[in-house]
């Protein structure tokens, strides 16, 4: 049998809704909050580390996080963009990179593992500032809005 194919229509029907989450690309250091469940209590775990590879095939859209955990040992985490479990996607900082998939970073130790930090201009930092305000305002109104009197 083949599998059936989702189509916008279809994922409007199952309720996923189009999310506002931070725009990134490859090369980008970021930090994802993820909502865990243990022993019956749900917490925020933060798994921060740069994006090594993006996948775009709409409601299956994916992207590869990877960090140097403890004892250089290296974590790699696949997280669907769709997920309910994320809560929140931070920049952390952006990277300049000429590759798509940067799977050779696996193979690198130490600081030849590190990827360049990508020079912003003044203009961009502040840009960037105002849209995080807007941001923040949005989400406070909505919080506002959909809290009961």
């Amino acid at each position: 049998m083949k599998a059936k194919k989702f189509t916008r229509e279809t994922i409007r029907d199952i309720g996923l809704k189009k999310r506002k989450l931070t725009q990134f690309s490859f090369g980008d250091t970021i930090a994802v909050s993820q909502r865990i469940k243990e022993a019956g209590k749900e917490r925020l775990q933060v798994f921060q580390g740069d994006v090594i590879a993006v996948h775009n095939k709409g409601i299956s859209s994916t992207f590869t996080v990877r960090k140097i955990g403890a004892h250089g040992i290296a974590v790699e985490r696949i997280y669907p963009y769709a997920s309910p479990l994320i809560k929140s996607i931070k920049l952390v900082r952006r990277g300049d990179v000429r590759r798509a998939k940067l799977y050779y970073v696996r193979d690198r130790i130490g600081k030849a593992a590190q990827l360049k930090k990508l020079v912003e201009t003044k203009a961009d930092l502040k840009r960037q500032l105002e849209e995080q305000v807007s941001a923040e305002k949005e989400e406070i109104s909505e919080k506002t809005e959909s809290t009961p009197e």
